[in-house]
């Protein structure tokens, strides 16, 4: 038998011939490769893949292949899965707050950097973390832009983060500053803001910083205006030097979200059609739509009939409800759909590779799903 899994040349011709009942996320490797080479090519400085957002080991297994060096590490479980497939990969461990245990996994493991946003933290890196290791705060300014506020939970105001890089540089650690701008941050300005509070930081500090990651947020495509990534990279690279000057430091990032999702699309089944004109679907929110509630549906959909086909006719807004025992189980918002949708139809969500499959949940014995790769669109 053959390692290599079947290619099928669409999202319709698999639904044709197999017509699922489960959910199906459909995998578009060359679209994935397509996107590593606009990071690579556009973004001044190394690019590192936020595990979090899939961690698939064939999401992981073409980045590696179409170059991406390095990885955004949260736990020691994504720690242990990156050395198993790229031995030789750059981790940064950048949840800042960590027990002993997982500080001591992560050195053994060869973490190349850290990210820190309290004393009490440092202190723990002082004592297990080797000096000359990179260290970088983490800096919040609460900026809009964002679905949603990082900040929130981790990150120092400007003031508590010079004090924390005169203590990361008195350790003896590399100093560095990274932040992150929000989810699906659609202002570039947001970045500009942010590196021109890390160059005064800098300077309040005293410390001149060896790189400074500017984070994820990078926008993804829902079928909504957004600015290109092309946009996004030359605003930093030209606030970087302008706030920096001949200081100025080596550049990161760790996209998630942008890199991966439009390479996956989501085909759910229609189960039943209510009077009303609600839909009930085979997932829903404690599924691979579990974003919903928070980020709005993805606006790019088709309808595609059992044979294949699209669904046309003029467009109705539907409530759309997941599969399980459970009211709260509904898209937010009605989702518009083409007039002609019938029991048995799937809707093909595209967009859908960040966030799904990872926290998709077994909740009422639904949550299942297949992936099925597919050539790219």
């Amino acid at each position: 038998m053959s390692r290599f899994p079947q290619v099928w040349a669409s999202e319709e011709d698999h639904l044709r011939a197999a017509r699922p009942e489960h959910p199906v996320f459909y995998f578009a490797p060359e679209v994935l490769a397509r996107t590593a080479r606009r990071f690579r090519n556009g973004f001044d400085g190394l690019v590192t893949f936020a595990v979090k957002a899939n961690p698939e080991r064939a999401v992981l297994e073409n980045l590696v292949g179409a170059g991406i060096a390095g990885f955004d590490v949260a736990s020691p479980a994504e720690i242990a899965l990156i050395r198993e497939i790229a031995p030789k990969a750059a981790l940064h461990y950048n949840n800042p707050v960590r027990s002993r245990a997982e500080i001591a996994f992560a050195v053994e493991a060869g973490v190349a950097s850290y990210s820190v946003d309290g004393m009490g933290e440092l202190a723990k890196l002082i004592e297990l973390v080797p000096m000359g290791v990179e260290v970088a705060v983490r800096l919040h300014l609460g900026i809009p832009g964002a679905a949603y506020d990082f900040g929130e939970k981790f990150g120092e105001g400007p003031a508590e983060a010079a004090v924390l890089l005169r203590a990361v540089k008195a350790a003896g650690f590399t100093p560095a500053m990274t932040f992150h701008p929000g989810t699906q941050c659609a202002d570039p300005s947001a970045w500009a803001r942010y590196i021109e509070a890390c160059a005064a930081v800098s300077r309040e500090a005293g410390v001149r910083l060896a790189r400074l990651n500017v984070g994820g947020g990078f926008p993804a495509n829902r079928g909504r205006h957004l600015p290109e990534l092309e946009e996004i990279f030359d605003t930093i690279h030209l606030v970087r030097d302008e706030a920096f000057g001949a200081e100025a430091p080596a550049l990161v990032c760790e996209p998630g979200r942008a890199m991966v999702a439009d390479a996956f699309s989501l085909a759910v089944q229609v189960k039943a059609m209510r009077s009303c004109g609600a839909l009930f679907l085979n997932d829903g929110i404690y599924g691979a739509l579990s974003e919903a509630p928070l980020m709005g549906a993805v606006e790019r959909l088709r309808v595609v009939a059992p044979d294949g086909g699209l669904r046309g006719g003029a467009p109705v807004a539907r409530v759309l409800y997941g599969p399980t025992c459970d009211s709260v189980d509904r898209l937010p918002d009605p989702v518009a759909l083409p007039g002609k949708i019938a029991e048995g139809d799937y809707i093909l969500f595209d967009g859908m590779g960040a966030y799904s499959t990872v926290t998709a949940t077994r909740f009422n014995g639904y949550g299942g799903y297949e992936i099925a790769t597919v050539r790219g669109r």
